[in-house]
């Protein structure tokens, strides 16, 4: 897991939002813009980000490409937290 883009990309509300509709269900760039209020672009970029922290996966249909959020890397960012958040003596427990 890339850490610090997982974290980068979790910073921005925007891509929060995008995840949040992605944990719905599956979605189409087009279907995600019918959503959200920003320029296809805008849209692009943050869906790059985002899949460039392996918080979204794709699939091709025909001439569409659908993403779907990526649970796996939660799970793992989950655990990460609660290492961090731990103490030692927790852990002995």
């Amino acid at each position: 897991m890339k850490q610090d883009a997982v974290f980068k990309a979790l910073a921005d509300p925007t891509r929060r939002q995008l995840i949040r509709l992605l944990n719905r269900g599956s979605r189409s760039a087009g279907e995600l813009a019918q959503t959200v209020d920003m320029s296809p672009a805008a849209l692009s970029h943050h869906l790059s980000q985002l899949k460039a922290a392996d918080l979204v996966r794709t699939e091709r249909h025909g001439q569409r490409i659908v993403y779907s959020s990526n649970t796996t890397v939660f799970e793992n960012l989950t655990r990460v937290m609660l290492d961090l958040f731990t103490t030692q003596e927790e852990k002995r427990k």
